[in-house]
């Protein structure tokens, strides 16, 4: 019973509750579809989400301070 209580906590927690909304002129909106239909994306919104965090987070542990800076 407990294992299912955490689940359904940490189910919670991982909501996304918090829209963003972007816009994309002709030229990468064709690109974009032009992607995901060339690589079978079946979630655009997922597919954007990870990429876009991925570049986020990659970016900031490379700008994270070091000792010798």
């Amino acid at each position: 019973m407990a294992k299912k209580i955490t689940s359904l906590v940490s189910k919670r927690n991982s909501l996304r509750t918090h829209r963003q909304i972007f816009t994309l002129n002709d030229e990468e909106n064709k690109a974009l579809n032009r992607y995901i239909l060339k690589y079978k994306v079946q979630n655009k919104s997922k597919f954007i989400r990870e990429n876009l965090m991925m570049t986020i987070i990659r970016k900031l542990e490379e700008d994270h301070p070091t000792l010798f800076d």
